[in-house]
């Protein structure tokens, strides 16, 4: 009975997390952290060959 209370839990929480991600809203938001690794304003300055 609390194995399938869990799982309930775990499945409603990950779809609502899906959805939040799938979310137009945050799609800005995730482009902008996609492009980081790409920014040159985030250098540390270090070499890379």
């Amino acid at each position: 009975m609390v194995s399938g209370i869990v799982t309930a839990i775990l499945l409603a929480l990950f779809v609502g997390g899906w959805i939040w991600a799938w979310n137009p809203r945050h799609k800005a938001d995730f482009d902008a952290t996609a492009r980081l690794p790409l920014d040159d304003e985030n250098d540390t300055g270090e070499h890379r060959p």
